[in-house]
């Protein structure tokens, strides 16, 4: 195993691994506060989710010899951003991570359930997903109009720096966003010290509250995204690479290492998509059969990463929460991007996914549960009766006598 070993994959480790940390960072902190996290629970649950996916990629990487990239749950993050605290405040929250782990475990052991998330219609379950996003998404320009010397370096640095090459877009702005609040923000007396001081987070249990607004508001749009949107294209990802994984033991295991993150305020665990791209890629190592060793290290630097959340927090709470939100939003503009794009392509589900998409991002809650959930519903809904309403016709006008010749 460790013949394997290489200086190039060592160092995609530790890129994948800084790209996949720096850019979203900001998005599960922002989710976790939204979801009624205090700074500290924040703080802990991406220790948890930090060390969760920095283990199980080294453990499914020796397991399996291939590069089984782990992330945390971006989208699922955001929509923790759009739904807001539930009631029952971040227990219930947990609550509803410790059900979305358990239906992931289910998933993946129990074949009825895995063809049912397999089943949902991929235009709906990508406009659940862009409406979820898109409000995250004007962050920048919000950001901006709160102070244009404060928001527009950031939004720049994402600009230039991404059409040189997309994949240091979001990092170039997180390095803005350091230097804004390091020069443009007043920042308090004894504040930076209190930085150094919260080096390494304490893992805080917080108790879960099992209620239906968390189950319905957070437990299943959750597992929603997090299947169709990481661990499904997470497959892809490595097929497209010539390795050939069996999904349902790595959506168990990625359940698995959600539960354990969940009760210490970690959202989901799952398959890497676009990082994953990075390990299991030539750029990794020119021999696919040693490409492993690039999420194994990639996970090594997850832990260390994880250890150092608490400074990470600490230090992101002094600068305006609208900053943060506008790297939040830069790092899911390409995401947005494309889920509108698959959620619109087709002409005949199009108002089904307009609908679904609109419902979602109004952020309109009905009976405490999220727009998500019943934006999805009623694109449900509208998708079969347009289908039947077609089928209808279809089977009609198949009755009607064919014209005769020369009519």
């Amino acid at each position: 195993m460790l013949r394997d070993f290489s200086a190039q994959s060592l160092f995609m480790g530790l890129l994948t691994a800084f790209v996949g940390f720096a850019s979203s960072f900001a998005v599960v902190l922002h989710g976790l506060t939204g979801a009624g996290a205090t700074e500290v629970q924040a703080a802990s649950g991406l220790m948890a989710l930090s060390i969760s996916m920095g283990i199980c990629a080294i453990g499914l990487s020796l397991a399996t010899r291939m590069p089984v990239s782990i992330a945390w749950s971006t989208p699922g993050a955001a929509l923790l951003a759009s739904s807001g605290a539930v009631e029952g405040g971040f227990n219930a929250a947990v609550g509803g991570f410790i059900v979305c782990a358990a239906l992931i475990v289910v998933a993946g052991l129990w074949k009825p359930l895995g063809r049912m998330v397999a089943a949902i219609p991929a235009t709906l379950a990508n406009a659940m997903l862009s409406g979820v996003l898109i409000g995250l998404c004007f962050a920048p320009v919000k950001a901006i109009a709160f102070n244009p010397l404060l928001g527009l370096p950031i939004v720049a640095a994402w600009v230039v720096v991404g059409s040189l090459n997309r994949l240091y877009a979001v990092p170039a702005a997180l390095a803005a966003f350091v230097l804004v609040l390091a020069f443009g923000i007043d920042i308090p007396d004894g504040a930076l010290d209190k930085v150094a001081g919260d080096l390494v987070p304490e893992l805080v249990f917080v108790a879960p509250v099992f209620n239906l607004p968390g189950l319905v508001s957070i437990a299943l749009p959750l597992f929603i995204v997090t299947m169709a949107s990481q661990n499904i294209p997470g497959i892809a990802v490595l097929k497209v690479n010539h390795y050939d994984p069996n999904p349902r033991p790595l959506f168990a295991v990625t359940g698995l290492f959600s539960l354990a993150s969940a009760p210490f305020g970690g959202h989901a665990v799952n398959l890497a998509a676009i990082t994953a791209a990075m390990c299991a890629g030539e750029d990794a190592h020119s021999d696919p059969k040693r490409r492993y060793w690039s999420a194994i290290n990639a996970g090594i630097f997850y832990v260390i990463f994880g250890l150092l959340a608490g400074a990470v927090t600490a230090f992101v709470s002094l600068a305006p929460p609208v900053l943060i939100q506008a790297v939040a939003g830069l790092a899911l503009i390409s995401a947005f991007a494309t889920s509108a794009v698959n959620a619109f392509r087709d002409a005949e589900t199009r108002e089904a996914a307009a609908l679904t998409f609109l419902i979602t991002a109004s952020g309109v809650t009905f009976g405490g549960v999220s727009g998500a959930f019943w934006g999805l519903l009623a694109g449900g809904l509208m998708m079969g009766l347009t289908g039947k309403v077609r089928a209808r016709k279809a089977k009609s006008h198949g009755k009607q006598p064919e014209p005769r010749a020369g009519s």
